[in-house]
């Protein structure tokens, strides 16, 4: 049972770096990979409770849910990043 709370806990901090890195928009890759990972151990979590029977932490749903959170807004603001990127190089052809 204490692996799976430490995974339910590596999960939330994950979760919550993946969600801290959207300020700076240069490690939205770093809150990605974050997530991803931090989505494995939930999952992982999730998949052992239902096979040893017993409810996963709330830790573990916390996890789960700030890592879903923090892929979707990390992916959005990638994209924006390259975007933005994208902007300024065709803008400055045109100049």
């Amino acid at each position: 049972m204490e692996q799976y709370n430490n995974k339910a806990i590596a999960s939330l901090v994950l979760g919550i770096v993946s969600l801290v890195s959207i300020v700076w928009s240069y490690f939205t890759i770093i809150g990605i990979i974050c997530a991803i990972v931090g989505l494995i151990f939930a999952i992982q979590i999730r998949k052992a409770g239902e096979l040893e029977g017993f409810k996963p932490s709330s830790m573990a749903t916390a996890g789960l849910v700030l890592n879903i959170i923090g892929l979707a807004l990390c992916a959005i603001v990638l994209i924006a990043c390259v975007a933005c990127v994208g902007l300024l190089g065709t803008a400055a052809m045109f100049s």
